[in-house]
């Protein structure tokens, strides 16, 4: 977990690092212990008159494979300073005309022992057509219980962030000059 002026110092390097002419905007900069996601606005398509939504989607997909491929150099560049810079892999995405693309992301493997009850909620899952796996399954569960308690969730990531300034200030801490030392000076 990093605090929010972590958060903000990593977009803020971004932001200072990326080329002027990358994005439109840096709509987001997200980070976890493994990876660091990167998604920037781009200008959608032009627009053609009477064109179907079938052509519609098209067009802005046609967009957002023009702009990977273009750019495939920068933001390599970007993410090996990255990577050295904050120890973790670098994954890309883009906005577009209100859809959202990843390019690349890391699937983290997740190590938990699960007993019956909750694995035949997986299965259960598997035999609804609903994941393939209990993998796909546990992430659909997680995806679930984050669309579900957003407002919680970001109550507890502030709070964990005052322990960590909490604990900054303790002895093993960074020290504060806070008056005279034991020895009166």
């Amino acid at each position: 977990m990093i605090t929010a002026q972590q958060r903000e110092q990593l977009r803020g390097w971004f932001s200072g690092r990326l080329p002027d002419d990358l994005f439109e905007e840096l709509a987001e900069v997200t980070v976890d212990r493994e990876e660091i996601t990167v998604i920037g606005c781009i200008p959608g398509p032009r627009p053609v008159e009477d064109a179907s939504p079938a052509e519609r989607e098209a067009a802005i997909e046609g967009r957002i494979q023009e702009f990977r491929e273009r750019t495939r150099d920068a933001r390599i560049a970007v993410a090996r300073d990255a990577e050295h810079r904050f120890g973790r892999k670098v994954s890309w995405g883009v906005e577009c005309a209100g859809r959202r693309a990843l390019f690349t992301h890391v699937a983290a493997p997740v190590m938990t022992r699960l007993r019956q009850p909750e694995r035949l909620v997986l299965d259960t899952l598997i035999a609804g057509g609903v994941a393939r796996s209990r993998s796909e399954a546990l992430a659909w569960c997680v995806r679930l219980v984050q669309r579900h308690t957003d407002d919680w969730l970001t109550e507890l990531r502030e709070s964990l962030e005052h322990v960590q300034r909490v604990r900054a200030r303790g002895p093993d801490g960074e020290r504060e000059e806070d008056g005279p030392t034991a020895d009166g000076e």
